[in-house]
């Protein structure tokens, strides 16, 4: 007589909810979202799509903050052992947090430019009658009848994005990384494109940001693919394993780390993989500028972070050599060419690459001092750059944003405030005293020095000066110049962007001045090593 076997049911992995719950808040008022733009008239869809998104960031904080009060020293491996939430996690998901209320506050302003910075009706073609119409819809007379019409599907797609970089920061194995990186990169592709003004500009900057971030995600891919046939786990703790305890070749391992380090320098605009920084960063949307300068650079030295000091940390010796070249190359690229540039959104570009070579200084130093210190620069760098694009964002001519740095000449005589808040932000990312970015690489480079990169903190110190030029240089045309007698205006910002500028100028002030508790916390713990 047959007996029939039932097979043993495998067990459920153990789900930690609280631990992930801010990230489940985050994706699932996304989801809420795209439910609003498909029910929604459309008329109410910006009210509701905005206070979604703010009221779910606070959400998500409150359950950051809840868990954080009783979360374990050591961190804790949930989801099948695909995230790993530990206190740098924590970290880098508090400021990811912190800053997209601001970049949420700039998308969201209509004052500045009326019906926003976002295009009504994306699908219509750059040049036609219906683009001028739509353009010129937008103008104080006719506010009222194109009060609405802005791009609300920004706001589930960047909530989206938001979720895919606080999963990219807490990712236990690569492949949940890879997916991740997906999950991030994909919509700032399509709101890269969606500028009301300049429209040619801002979608040849979406179509080279796809493009290159295919080839970069294709890098990442393959050397995932490699490190699987090296370790024969995608986990970053089993690679570390393998790599510490076998006798294999090790021309998996290391071209498999190659191919992975160029699709994570590449999210984080790191020299010599920085091409589409540039244009990317000019033509996007402002508001978008500043959500992509400010918190994609967090999400991207937090993977890098996690990939060195868990999976690779025991074959330091053998890369960290190439990556001390690839942060001068970044500093040297980033100070050298920002000088030549005569658009200031660029110009700020150049200066993310340069604060790049800074970050990842502070990534390879592999010791507790050297992970505080970059988890503090990336919080001091990302609100100083958020603050620094709302303020662009307010210079303006008959065009739209007027970027040209000429006409930055005599701003101060137009408006001493916005000059000002301007020179400020500007001596925070060249690193003078009491602003937030001199203790960021004071930090950074004392870690550097005390694990003997001497050579390395004295080329960053030099490029931190060549780059304090082109800060200066805007700071002197503000300040010395006569302006032009058909300059641009300064837009009275809104009440949106004025809490996102004053928030940014804030934080740079406070850590400046008394930086202890954010170094505190930086320094809370160190990575689940499971």
């Amino acid at each position: 007589m047959l007996t029939l076997v039932q097979p043993a049911k495998e067990a459920l992995p153990a789900i930690n909810y609280s631990a992930i719950m801010p990230v489940l808040i985050v994706l699932g008022a996304a989801c809420i979202g795209v439910l609003f733009e498909a029910f929604l008239p459309r008329h109410q869809r910006w009210g509701w799509q905005v206070g979604l998104t703010l009221v779910a960031i606070a959400a998500a904080g409150v359950a950051l903050a809840t868990y954080v009060t009783d979360a374990p020293a050591e961190g804790e491996v949930t989801l099948a052992s695909a995230l790993a939430v530990d206190r740098p996690a924590l970290f880098l998901w508090g400021t990811l947090l912190a800053l997209s209320v601001g970049a949420v506050l700039l998308i969201a302003d209509r004052s500045v430019e009326p019906g926003g910075a976002l295009v009504a009706n994306a699908a219509i073609r750059p040049g036609t009658v219906q683009d001028r119409e739509q353009r010129l819809g937008a103008t104080p007379h006719r506010t009222e009848a194109v009060r609405f019409q802005m791009q609300t599907e920004v706001f589930p797609l960047m909530l989206f994005s938001l979720g895919g970089m606080m999963i990219f920061c807490a990712a236990n194995d690569l492949l949940t990384m890879f997916i991740a990186l997906e999950v991030l990169s994909l919509p700032l592709y399509l709101m890269a494109g969606l500028a009301r003004r300049r429209r040619l500009l801002s979608q040849e900057a979406a179509v080279k940001y796809f493009l290159l971030g295919a080839f970069a995600s294709a890098f990442f891919l393959y050397g995932l693919a490699l490190l699987y046939g090296y370790a024969g786990s995608v986990r970053l703790s089993d690679i570390s394993n393998a790599a510490a305890g076998t006798d294999r070749s090790d021309t998996l391992l290391f071209g498999g780390f190659g191919l992975l380090v160029v699709g994570l320098l590449f999210k984080g605009s790191v020299g010599p993989f920085h091409t589409w920084t540039p244009d990317v960063y000019q033509g996007a949307p402002t508001p978008v500028t500043a959500f992509m300068a400010a918190c994609t650079k967090v999400a991207a030295f937090g993977g890098i972070l996690r990939v060195l000091a868990v999976g690779f940390e025991s074959t330091n010796w053998e890369w960290r050599g190439v990556l001390w070249a690839i942060a001068v190359i970044s500093m040297v690229i980033g100070a050298v060419l920002g000088l030549t540039q005569t658009d200031i959104k660029r110009m700020i570009a150049y200066s993310s690459i340069a604060h790049a070579g800074f970050l990842l200084i502070g990534a390879v130093v592999l010791t507790p001092d050297g992970l505080s210190s970059t988890l503090f620069y990336l919080l001091t760098y990302g609100f100083t750059t958020l603050a620094t694009f709302g303020v662009i964002s307010l210079v303006r001519d008959a065009d739209g944003e007027a970027t040209h740095l000429s006409q930055w000449a005599g701003l101060a005589k137009r408006s001493p405030l916005v000059a000002a808040v301007f020179a400020f932000l500007l001596l925070a990312l060249a690193g003078l005293p009491l602003t937030s970015g001199f203790i960021g690489k004071f930090v950074v480079f004392s870690a550097a020095f005390a694990e003997g990169m001497e050579v390395l903190v004295v080329i960053a110190l030099v490029a931190s000066a060549v780059a304090a030029f082109f800060y200066l240089r805007v700071i002197v045309l503000m300040y010395f110049s006569e302006p032009a007698t058909d300059g641009p205006t300064v837009t009275v910002p809104g009440a949106f962007t004025t809490a996102a500028i004053t928030l940014g100028v804030l934080v740079t002030l406070l850590l400046g001045i008394a930086p202890a508790f954010a170094l505190d916390w930086a320094n809370a713990g160190n990575f689940a090593l499971r």
